[in-house]
């Protein structure tokens, strides 16, 4: 085996130290830190916490407010998010969750996503068993019909949600307020029969990094079989979307 090389390892340390500087950002509430908090908190000297931030802003990764005296990302880190943000499948990042739902609830797993003032079904993973619900991908469904358009309502910014509720006619606005704001409480919606005659269901937002709803999931079954099964298929559909969610970016704690 060959022996690492000293000027190697020195190298590497210095990279460690700038990703953890960098990282550490990422953690804060603020955004922005000073030379103390970043060196009390990483357990570093301020001269070596002085080197990073330069190396940092240099590439513009660090940005440096000469009013405040404080650092924060910078336009590049921006950027690199950006990257990997366009470079996020959704379907594809959803599908593994899915597998995993659709295996511990024998139950069909779908996701959705919104389309204006409607939704649409865009995957779906059934399960191998002779009775089984399935969904209509691609047909698009109001928002205010059914589990999956509920969520995605009930998420929704209070002006979205308004704007939408002024179109409707024939529907109780109250109460399906109230339905709305159940489902923003327990965080996710429950259905049964309501869009479809012998059909029941749970669904749960995903969200990405701005804390916009990106898809919903659910998971759906006949019924009389479904009833009796909701309560432990929420918790695992919860488990999965807020996995997923994290995986968007979307800062759960």
């Amino acid at each position: 085996m060959t022996a690492t090389n000293p000027l190697e390892r020195q190298t590497i340390g210095a990279l460690e130290r700038g990703v953890e500087v960098l990282l550490l950002f990422t953690r804060v509430e603020a955004g922005h830190l000073g030379v103390t908090e970043i060196a009390g908190q990483l357990d570093l000297p301020k001269a070596v916490v002085h080197r990073i931030l330069n190396t940092l802003r240099a590439s513009g990764l660090i940005d440096f407010d000469q009013l405040t005296r404080r650092y924060s990302l910078g336009p590049t880190a921006l950027a690199l998010g950006g990257a990997y943000q366009e470079r996020i499948n959704l379907r594809g990042f959803a599908r593994e969750p899915m597998r995993r739902l659709v295996e511990r609830t024998n139950e069909t797993a779908t996701l959705s996503i919104r389309a204006g003032s409607s939704r649409a079904y865009v995957d779906q993973i059934t399960p191998a068993r002779e009775v089984k619900m399935t969904v209509p991908l691609g047909r698009q469904i109001p928002l205010h019909v059914g589990g999956s358009s509920k969520t995605f309502l009930a998420f929704a910014s209070e002006n979205d949600r308004e704007s939408y509720l002024a179109t409707l006619a024939g529907v109780d606005a109250g109460q399906l307020r109230q339905q709305l704001a159940s489902i923003r409480q327990q965080g996710y919606a429950l259905s049964f029969g309501e869009r479809q005659e012998g059909a029941g269901s749970v669904a749960a937002p995903v969200f990405d990094a701005d804390g916009t709803v990106a898809a919903v999931m659910s998971v759906c079954g006949p019924l009389e079989r479904f009833r009796e099964t909701a309560g432990p298929a929420s918790a695992l559909l919860l488990m999965e979307t807020s996995g997923l969610s994290r995986r968007l970016g979307y800062p759960i704690r």
